[in-house]
């Protein structure tokens, strides 16, 4: 006899269920089990991809639920009489496809209705959902098992008569084979009352683990789950013998009743469920005049595509057309790019800003006629078969990026057009990765929070090289060491390793929706939002399946991403359109109607790039890929696309980059496999770098279809060995077939592999490098409207302003022709709004909405009252705005941050700000209570101001300290803004780089914030730990034994110092690594040290004339010093040339020096450099 386990929780009843799915199958198929049961708690996470691993191992699923019963309305949120109970337990098996239909409905009606701290339904709605499910009584939490567990005979018996009738012929008295507390008496009684009732009854285990050996880690979890400490003796606990047992343990437990195991066979015969594959698309509106989709969809594409490229369409856009409307025809997807055009169109009608295209969709030429694109696929070498393969047909798959903020009005408008319950959000699942299981695992047993962030700060979790648990143990020295020293750390790695990677917690993807033809949960089961409680008719239902199983069932998914620099981009047009009236190129005056219009050949964008000036520019602002621009002399939108490709782990790893770089540059010699890819690799230098080329290189050279070229490269990019040798070999046959040679065939082949592991998407790149394009343009041509935007969309990240506001500083070394640095002024109550601005004279203006503590709703009252004139004083200002919207707090930071200094010293606004606060609640509270004057004339004689108490203005150093308080960070001043041309010289090394440099020493300059002594436990010796900060962040010293006794006096508060020493490698520091000290010394020692050179940049052909050069020998005469004088000649784009240091002039290196220079060359022309040895040497004549 055999056995069908029918009571089974898998890690998604989230936090009480240590069996991975792909587990439980197999353990079911190693006992020679026919089939087997999911009943997670109250929800069908699990279902789907628990169908699909049973049958794939030849085991019948049968889909189920352990479901929460109310003990009355599902609707009512108290608890019933019995004992306060909230829900029974309930076990809910689907046995065909209304059954599963039916399983949808309750478990979805359980979160949207019945939600009350679990998912409950109740019998009205088991009652209306019953055809087509199978139920068992459940567990000792079941209501059957309540009523007898309390000799309530009578409720038993009304409980398991009202199941038997609703359920007839389904309904299944439960026995369990376990030793929790109780289960032997409730085993026995269920006997009775099956007897009595005449009802069948099924044997299961509960199994909530695999092996007897699992117990403990269960045991962790639950406490997990529960936030108890396993110690805590009130805790619930699990018994031993709740995991998976076999047939001869299940049956051994039941020896006199062989019927309990043949009615699981019994069951498990019954079932009978099967999928079959369709897609679900909702179903497009169409005008009145169409009746089939097809047909509206091919003349919506013509009209469109005329309108992008003329009427008559050219022949190649023709022809194109035709195929891909074909190929949407004969899928049947012509409703899916409706309802995509549709929402966008929307979007762009309502000025909501949209991305151009992302991934495979900017290949269609149907996407771009109708503007789900943006970027022409003839013009940039697209292909559609890379997005829609007709030979190997799937859902489409469309994401659209939009302006952050506004992105939740397009998914609102899709609400309301396809119905309220059709559109919903997609679940995730956090699980227990290794640092966080660690974590967790170690909460439980007692460790220290401190103690266990330590653990797990030592095992490595970058990407391409994260580490399990179970890795970190057998390769990494010191947890190996800290595993082997004693029981307790031993146990927190051996349960770690057993729960790594089960299901935490469901949450929310960031930018999925699917929309449906109807009620998703006619489709799949939904849940509501976590934190949601089901009453919130607002709330838009989240679909119990994820990503993957959405895409299975044939749902129509899609993700609607918020991408900040569309805002950023969007309100920087709007800057300058305010400012200007129009869209122009400052310098050929040519006007766009939108930055789409704008020409992808501008030198002076490319000139920026190659500078290095790629602060804010999407995609790019990494030092990898500024180093890359720079390195390959960026001078045109190709080498942006393919820098977008190269600058990933694969090219980076296989050498790829560095060949395209030298290829690009001339360094090597640019060579083709063969002579007939010439035209497929011209743009790359020879070098494979897009999906695309793959594709066409087996079109040319083999023979395939475009179909068939992407299956290649499919292959290749799954990395499958027998897939991959099955396609190659076809291709190096059909190569020699049409005349190559073998040889190079078969290298061919073999580059093909290669590429598998680098390959990207040559659509996508093209996409996003456009938004890199016009993110450059801006800055370049209107850098203060471009700047304002991006510090406003990094309004809430405070290192980020930090960094932006340093790249305003630095703009004139990077913008071609920009003189002067961009000034970022301190928040003005009279000039601010929320986001930052860019006042009359080109400067940017602080927002309000950047200042701490400082709300939406303080800012709205602000301006709100400053639409009836300007703010005068502290005092009136007080008056005018609703206090209730602006605490004391806040304005206390508004103080600190200078937004108020027009009405006096901060220190005496601070002082003040008690008196002319209460002074104003208490003439509000007259004025409220109706005690204005004897008559209630409120504006009745006015009363004088409470005048401003005289006291000593802050020193500096108490100015910036309430400064970085209230804001984060120094706004009015820098205690090294006197030494920014020395700190530069020092890039890119500063405090938030100090990760790209882990194990080498570094050079830093910085200004000491705070300084704590510390003292070993070892030999009871002194060491310091320092805080010290730069214009980027902050970071941590470590000074030990004698470098810290050298250096400490240097090391004071407010100090402004040059550190060198090494950067931490250790794995627990990556986040955050300190420097180990070697040395210390005031930074103002370098500009008389020579250890500083200055340099002068020259653009190829600068028009700088003879005058300004005899004007430099001056300035350098006057200014003698020990620093060498550097010339440094451009290539035209940017790039630098050798430098040339003069033979007999020495400067100094000071502010002096740098601005009488930068007088006759430009601000972004003379610099600091660290010294080094010359390339060439010229006289002071030259």
């Amino acid at each position: 006899m055999s056995f069908v386990h029918l009571h089974t929780h898998s890690e998604f009843s989230l936090l009480d269920g240590a069996n991975r799915i792909g587990d439980l199958v197999l353990k079911a198929k190693e006992h020679e089990m026919p089939a087997l049961a999911l009943t997670d708690h109250g929800c069908m996470f699990g279902s789907w991809s628990f169908h699909k691993a049973a049958s794939r191992e030849g085991l019948k699923p049968i889909i189920g639920m352990e479901a929460y019963v109310a003990p009355g309305d599902r609707r009512d949120r108290s608890k019933s009489r019995d004992r306060g109970r909230a829900y029974y337990h309930l076990v809910l098996l689907v046995r065909d496809r209304i059954g599963y239909k039916n399983l949808m409905k309750l478990s979805s009606i359980g979160y949207t209705e019945g939600f009350y701290h679990k998912p409950r339904v109740d019998r009205e709605v088991l009652a209306r959902h019953h055809e087509g499910i199978i139920v068992s009584s459940a567990c000792l939490a079941s209501e059957v098992a309540r009523h007898l567990a309390t000799d309530n005979w009578d409720g038993a018996r009304e409980t398991a008569e009202w199941y038997a009738n609703v359920f007839d012929g389904r309904y299944y008295l439960e026995v369990q084979a376990h030793d929790s507390e109780g289960q032997a008496e409730l085993n026995k009684k269920i006997f009775t009352l099956a007897d009595e009732l005449g009802l069948p009854v099924v044997a299961t285990n509960d199994a909530h683990f695999l092996r007897p050996e699992d117990h403990e880690a269960h045991d962790i979890l639950l406490c997990i789950g529960l936030g108890k400490d396993r110690d805590d003796p009130k805790r619930m606990r699990y018994d031993e013998g709740l995991y998976f047992k076999s047939t001869d343990e299940m049956t051994s437990r039941f020896p006199d009743r062989p019927d309990v195991i043949e009615n699981t066979l019994k069951i498990a015969d019954e079932v009978d469920l099967v999928f079959e594959k369709k897609y679900h698309l909702p179903e497009f509106p169409l005008p009145d005049r169409y009746s089939d989709p097809n047909e509206y969809l091919e003349q919506l594409a013509l009209q469109r595509a005329k309108g992008r490229y003329g009427d008559p369409l050219p022949q190649e856009a023709q022809t194109r057309l035709d195929y891909e409307i074909g190929v949407i025809k004969g899928t049947g997807y012509a409703g899916y790019f409706l309802i995509t055009q549709d929402f966008i169109q929307w979007a762009r009608d309502q000025n909501i800003p949209v991305g151009p295209g992302r991934g495979s969709a900017a290949g269609s030429l149907v996407a771009y006629a109708l503007g789900i694109t943006n970027l022409d696929p003839l013009e940039f070498g697209l292909l559609f078969e890379r997005f829609l393969n007709p030979e190997r047909i799937s859902m489409p798959d469309i994401d659209i990026d939009f302006c952050y903020e506004r992105r939740g009005e397009v998914i609102e408008y899709t609400r309301q057009k396809y119905g309220e319950r059709a559109v919903g959000q997609i679940i995730t699942f956090g699980t227990m990765k290794s640092r966080a299981v660690v974590r967790d695992v170690g909460r439980t047993l007692g460790f220290e929070p401190s103690e266990t962030d330590r653990i797990a700060k030592l095992i490595p979790n970058q990407p391409g090289r994260a580490f399990t648990v179970q890795e970190a143990v057998d390769n990494l020295k010191e947890v190996k060491e800290l595993y082997e020293s004693d029981n307790r750390h031993r146990q927190l790695f051996d349960y770690s390793i057993t729960l790594e990677g089960l299901a935490r917690h469901a949450s929310v993807h960031a930018a999925g929706v699917v929309i449906a033809p109807g009620p998703l949960d006619d489709y799949v089961p939904v849940s509501v939002p976590p934190g949601k409680n089901g009453n919130d008719d607002s709330a838009m239902p989240v679909t119990q399946y994820d990503m993957t199983g959405l895409e299975e069932v044939g749902m129509l998914k899609m993700d609607f991403l918020g991408l900040k620099t569309l805002t950023v981009i969007h309100d920087a047009v709007e800057m300058v359109r305010a400012r200007y009236g129009k869209l122009e190129n400052p310098d050929t005056e040519e006007v766009y109607e939108t930055v789409d219009d704008i020409p992808l050949n501008d030198r002076a964008v490319y000139e920026m790039l190659a500078r290095g000036g790629t602060a804010g520019v999407f995609q790019f602002e990494s030092n990898l890929a500024n180093e890359k621009l720079r390195a390959m002399k960026c001078d045109r939108f190709e080498d942006l696309v393919a820098t977008n490709a190269l600058i990933r782990p694969g090219p980076l790893d296989s050498g790829m980059t560095d060949v395209y770089i030298d290829r690009k540059t001339g360094r090597k010699e640019v060579t083709y496999p063969h002579p007939d890819l010439e035209n497929i690799l011209e743009s790359t230098h020879g070098v494979i770098v897009y999906q695309e080329q793959l594709m066409r290189i087996a079109s040319e050279l083999a023979g395939f279809t475009l179909g068939e070229a992407d299956v290649l490269r499919k292959a290749v990019g799954k990395k499958i060995s027998s897939l991959i040798k099955e396609e190659l070999t076809k291709f190096v046959d059909r190569c020699v077939e049409r005349g190559v040679d073998k040889l190079i065939a078969i290298e061919l082949g073999t580059q093909i592999e290669t590429f598998g592991r680098y390959g990207f998407n040559r659509s996508h790149s093209a996409a996003y490098s456009l938004i890199s394009y016009h993110t450059a343009w801006l800055k370049a041509h209107y850098p203060a409207q471009f700047m304002a935007a991006l510090l406003s969309s990094a309004i809430d990240n405070t290192d980020s302003v930090v960094k932006y506001i340093g790249a305003c500083r630095d703009l004139p070394r990077y913008v071609p022709g920009l003189a002067e640095s961009l000034e970022v002024l301190p928040p003005d109550l009279n000039e601010s709004g929320w986001k930052f601005t860019v006042t009359e004279s080109g400067q940017i203006r602080f927002g309000l909405g950047a200042v701490r503590g400082v709300g939406q709703a303080a800012v709205r009252s602000v301006l709100d009252a400053r639409g009836n004139g300007r703010f005068t004083s502290l005092f009136e200002f007080l008056e005018r705005i609703d206090i209730r919207s602006l605490n004391k707090r806040a304005c206390e930071a508004l103080i600190a941050a200078g937004s108020m200094d027009e009405f006096g010293a901060r220190a005496q606004l601070l002082e003040g700000l008690d008196t002319a606060y209460g002074e104003v609640q208490a003439r509000q509270l007259e004025i409220e209570s109706g005690q204005g004057s004897l008559f209630g004339d409120t504006s009745s004689l006015p009363r004088a101001e409470p005048p401003l108490p005289e006291v000593p203005e802050w020193a500096e150093q108490d100015r910036l300290a309430h400064e970085k308080e209230a804001l984060g960070f120094f706004i009015s001043g820098h205690p090294l803004d006197r030494y920014r041309d020395v700190v530069q010289a020092f890039e890119p090394v500063s405090s938030n780089t100090l990760a790209e440099h882990a194990g080498h020493i570094v050079d830093l300059p910085c200004v000491v914030t705070a300084v704590v002594r510390q003292i070993t436990r070892r030999d009871n010796s002194e060491w310091g730990k320092i805080t010290v900060e730069d214009f980027h962040g902050t970071a941590t010293v470590l000074a030990f034994r004698d470098v810290w006794q050298e250096h400490k006096d240097v090391l004071q508060q407010d100090a402004v110092v040059l550190l060198s020493g090494k950067v931490s490698s250790r794995e627990r520091d990556e986040e955050d690594p300190p420097i180990f000290l070697d040395s210390a010394r005031p930074l103002e020692e370098l500009t008389g040290s020579g250890e500083l050179s200055v340099q002068i940049e020259l653009d190829f052909g600068s028009d700088v004339t003879e005058e300004a050069f005899e004007k430099a020998k001056r300035v350098l005469a006057t200014h003698p010093g020990p620093s060498p004088v550097l010339v440094q000649v451009g290539l035209g784009n940017g790039v630098s040339a050798p430098h040339f240091r003069s033979r007999s002039l020495r400067v100094s290196a000071n502010i002096e020096t740098l601005q009488e220079l930068r007088q006759l060359f430009g601000h972004g022309k003379v610099r600091l450099v660290r010294t080094t040895e010359p390339t060439s040497e010229f006289g002071a004549g030259r």
